[in-house]
This record gives structure tokens, sequence and C-alpha cells, in this order.
């Protein structure tokens, strides 16, 4: 099944291959002038396209990462052009080493990608050799070029197919794994906590709380701080003083009517039968008391989503809608005719009729109206306010020339109040340094600001005598879970004697045959690890978030490998490690190839490409 799998991966892998060869030189913009190559690879020319194709590929999807368009100066930083070189150079490499192979693709696979190939069809979806010659000639590409690069990769997937099957799967490996993975504990924990533990807690002395405040500074290091003026207008700050029309609301209104005027309605679910005396002897079932609506439902294998039919009206239900109608709650009534055939149906909860008038609705017509009127006299303002900033004004003069309001914000990460609230905006006060000019940004609400920050005052641990009473409770919180672990330390001697839990007054629970992918909620995310490090028998003192858990190791399970579970995760692993190490052992196969291959580049044709874009 594995080989099987990674044999339709890798078929797969061809076909979007060729697919994005075939579709290479299309879309492409920018590539100017005479280069046709960068180079050679032993006998194959490095074609200038493909480079320009895979850097530019590279770029964009750097910059979707980072959510921006980067610049060429920030690619070259990042090694992009460098990793876009490597990557052509290793395709013509393995290129040329099929030739030298004897290896290639007859006609009748490069036709069929051509013929395949959507961009080569009319209007009417037929290949159109005029279009074909046509549309390679406006890329920059001839027939043979074209032709010569299809099957240059389909030849290369022949080497890669060569390479990647016939990698045994590493089944020895794959059972250890899943034996270590579904591997299973059965232990008994008890939490601790400071109301289970008697603690007298002295005065601290001057000596403690300095040594405390010495050994846990990043207890009491403040945030980064930064200190920002702004400008912003949101819809909410201008829509009260919004005009409205009230033609434009009744228009609005009427387009809305069916939200605001709905006849009753009903909740029902429907369950059809193949004729109507089955569905009637169904009924007759349900009444007599030796069924339910739902065990019906599930005997046909559904379950009651599938039979759900939402909210409908009388008047939707046809036949059935006067009985539906009519029906108290959880009643079933039928059979009644449907388009699936004979049905009965179950009502399950009645729906009023809303009726609301266009004077009941008015003053949220008017709301939305004044929003949107707001919204859009905000959106013409993102010019004159871009223009007042990028002319030199300062933010105080923008909120005196536009309708802006003028803040200021003493802001880090945990300050989400107030304008702080937007997400755009705690995004750009964190990316603004001092100096920084302000820029028009929009908030999510169809709002704008700008910021600048004034200052930035970085981390710090402030003096002790500021920041006493902070280092005083510290304190008192670590002498007192220091209290509760020797508590549970003194407990967890006992029960290594032989005593139980509950002898020592200790709230415990019974986890049966955990896994490591298990959890146990109310312990630290490092328990299980520490659980599954233990002995039979063993029993542990684990730290808990100022308490302490009492962990005893009752039984280990190994895991079932006759278990169709555990067959399907060796099968999975197996298949997994394969295809990795068949992608690795392909790797190490190009590397050589490339070392081994006379690779030539022409800097100056590199450079003409990279020129693109700058």
């Amino acid at each position: 099944m594995a080989k099987a799998s990674k044999t339709r991966n890798f078929f797969v892998w061809i076909v979007m291959g060729l697919l994005f060869i075939g579709l290479m030189g299309f879309g492409a913009t920018g590539l100017s002038g005479t280069v046709r190559a960068i180079g050679n690879a032993g006998d194959k020319p490095i074609a200038a396209q493909s480079y320009y194709l895979e850097l530019q590929n590279r770029i964009a999807s750097a910059s979707a990462e980072q959510g921006r368009q980067i610049s060429f100066p920030e690619a070259e930083a990042q090694g992009i052009p460098a990793t876009a070189l490597q990557v052509v150079v290793g395709q013509r490499s393995l290129d040329n080493e099929a030739a030298v192979l004897g290896l290639s693709v007859g006609d009748d696979i490069i036709s069929e990608q051509v013929l395949g190939n959507p961009a080569f069809r009319d209007i009417n979806g037929a290949f159109d050799r005029a279009q074909y010659r046509g549309t390679l000639a406006r890329s920059g590409i001839s027939v043979r070029e074209y032709e010569n690069t299809l099957r240059d990769q389909a030849t290369r997937a022949l080497v890669q197919g060569a390479v990647f099957t016939g990698i045994p799967d590493p089944l020895t490996y794959a059972e250890t794994l899943a034996q270590f993975s579904r591997e299973g504990r059965t232990f008994t924990w008890a939490p601790l906590a400071d109301a289970d533990v008697e603690v007298a807690l002295p005065e601290p002395s001057e000596e403690d709380l300095q040594a405390h405040y010495d050994a846990n500074p990043d207890l009491y290091r403040t945030l980064e701080t930064r200190q920002i003026r702004y400008v912003w207008l949101t819809p909410d700050m201008i829509q009260d003083d919004m005009p409205v029309d009230e033609d434009e609301l009744r228009a609005e209104y009427d387009a809305r009517l069916e939200e605001y005027q709905q006849p009753e309605r009903r909740l029902v679910e429907r369950l059809v039968f193949s004729d109507e005396e089955a569905a009637a002897a169904a009924l007759a079932q349900i009444e007599a008391g030796e069924t339910t609506f739902p065990d019906l439902v599930a005997a046909r294998g559904l379950t009651l989503s599938d039979v759900d039919i939402g909210d409908v009206t009388e008047a939707q239900m046809d036949d059935a809608g006067p009985a539906i109608f009519a029906a108290e709650t959880g009643d079933i009534v039928g059979p009644f005719p449907s388009d699936l055939g004979p049905a009965l149906f179950r009502m399950n909860a009645i729906l009023s009729a809303r009726n609301i008038t266009f004077e009941q609705a008015l003053p949220d017509l008017r709301e939305d109206q004044a929003a949107a009127r707001a919204r859009r006299l905000i959106e013409d303002q993102i010019d004159p306010i871009t223009n007042l900033l990028a002319g030199g004004a300062q933010l105080s003069d923008v909120a005196d020339q536009t309708e802006m309001q003028l803040g200021e914000i003493t802001w880090t990460t945990d300050v989400t109040n107030g304008i702080a609230a937007y997400a755009s905006f705690r995004d750009i006060a964190a990316a603004t340094d001092v100096g920084d000019f302000a820029e028009v940004e929009e908030l999510d609400d169809g709002g704008l600001f700008a910021l600048e920050v004034t200052d930035i005052i970085a981390p710090m641990v402030p003096p002790l005598d500021d920041i006493r009473a902070d280092v005083i409770a510290g304190w008192e919180a670590e002498v007192t879970a220091q209290a509760i672990v020797d508590d549970a330390e003194s407990r967890a001697a006992q029960l290594r004697e032989g005593r139980e839990f509950a002898a020592l007054d200790l709230d415990a629970v019974q986890e049966t045959n955990l896994t490591r992918r298990g959890f146990v909620n109310g312990t630290p995310p490092t328990f299980l690890t520490e659980v599954f490090t233990m002995e039979l028998g063993d029993v542990r003192v684990l730290e808990n978030s100022g308490g302490a858990i009492i962990v005893r190791l009752d039984g280990v399970t190994p895991a079932e490998d006759t278990d169709s579970a555990f067959a399907a995760e060796v099968a999975s692993i197996a298949e997994s490690s394969s295809q990795g190490i068949a992608q690795d052992i392909y790797e190490l196969y190009t590397r050589n190839i490339q070392v081994n291959t006379d690779v030539t580049l022409n800097q100056a044709a590199i450079n003409s490409i990279h020129s693109n874009f700058r």
C-alpha cells in the first residue's frame, strides 16, 4: 500500500512539473533585452527565462510570507537569487546527465502536453496551431525552445523516478516509533494547592526580599513602552452628524423586506420512505411505543442532522403544511408526499411570525445609512490627509485642518483599549521607530489613523523600593510554593512506604492506559513526559503553577501490535520515512551530478536579469 501511494505521489509530481513548464513564460513580464542564456551546465544552456521565472516566483513567495513586497536588495540579503540560481543550475545539470545517459521521451508525450495546454486552444476549446505559435512568440520563446523545455522536463522526471523508486520502506524503524507512541501508562495523581497545606508565612527580612529580587529579575522586568502621538477618525465619531435621506431609507427597507416581514415558521425533520405503506407502518410503531423517530433515523444509517430541513413556512410544505402547523412541539405527522417520496415529519419548534414595520426598523436603518456615509466620507479624506503629511504637516496640524482627533497613548503589548483595541494600530505601533514619518493607515471598521513614536523606553527592572509591594507578594508566593512542594514530598515518602492516597487526605485521580499523545487537564505541559520516564511503582513530586502534583506509576502497557490502528500508523510512518529517505538520496545524487558537471556562468547576463527587479 505504501508503495502504491508513493508511486502515485511521484506521478502527480511529474504531471505538476510538466504543467509548470507548459505554462512557462506566460504571465512573466519585465524580462527585456536579448539575453537568452546565463551559462551552461555541460552541453545544456541555462535559459535566462528559467532563471528569471524562478527568481520571480521565489521573491513573490517571500513577499507573501512577510505580508509585503520585498525589494531586490532585501531578496539579495536573504540569499534568494543565489537559491534560485542553484535550482536552475541543478535542473540543467540533471538534464545534461540525462543526455549523457541517453535518456529522452517520445514525441507523443510532448504532443500530449502541447495539445493539453489551455493557453493554445481557440474559443471552441480545440487546439489552434496559429495561437500556439503566436502565444509563444509573444512570450519570447520559439516553438523549438518550448518543446525542448518540455522534453527536458519529462526526461528529468524519468531520472527522478529512477532515484525515487526502489527505496524499501523502513518497517523496523516505523514499528519502533509506533511502539513508542502507542505505549500506555496507568498512573494515579493528586494535586496540592495552598488550600491543602497550612503555611505560616514569616515576616520577610530585607535580606529575603533582596535575595528574591536579585534571583528573579524577569518577574519584575517591565515591557518595552512606547510614547505615541496619533490622529484618528472612525465612523462612530461622525456618523451622528451624517444626513440621512428618508426616501433612501424606505427603499432600503423595501429591499430588505424579507428580513423584516416573515410568516410563522416551524423547525422540521423529514424521514422519507420507499412507499406510503412503509411510512404508515413506521408511524404506527412510533404511536405504539415500539420505536422512536430518532431510532428510525439511526436504523437507516442517518443522523438527525441528515433529516433536518430547517425552518419552513406552511406554504413551503404543500400537503403536509396544515398538519405540521397544527402539531405540537415533538409531534410526528404523516405520511405525506414530498419531492423524495412519502415521508414522516417531526415538528421541533415554533418560530413566531416577524412583522417589523418601517417605523420600528427606522432607527437601525438610519444608523446603517449614517455609518455607510461616514465610511465613504472618511475614505474620501485619505488622499487629502496623505498630502498634508507628505507636505510636512504635524499631526496637530492634521487634527486642526481635518476632522481627525489628536491623542496620545503610553503603549505596551498589554494595552488593548482605546485606539489600541485595533490590531492594525498595534501592528504599526510595534513596527514604528522614533523619527519615522507618520503615514495614513486604515482601521478595521473603515476608520483612519496616523501615528508617530515620540519615545521608546526599553524594558528594565525597576529599583526594589519602587516595586516593594510586588516583591513582597512574589516572595510570599515563592515561599508558599516551596512549602507546598515540601509537604508533597513528605506525603510522597509515605506513599513509597505503602500508604494510599486516600489515607493521606489526597483527592486522587487514576488515568488508565494513556499514551504520550494524551492530555491530563490541570497538569503542566511536561507532565506526561515525566510520567513516561518513571519506573513501575515510582512516586514523584512535580511542581505545578505555584502548587505541586504527586504521581505514582501503576502500570505499563505495551502497544498492541495486532491492532489495525497500530498497523495503519506503521504504514504511515514507513511511507513518510521512505519518501524522506528518497528525497535525501535524490538531493545527494543531484549534488554529485552538479559537482561533476562543468558549469559556466555569465555574470553579465545574470546582472542583466537582476536589473529587471531593481
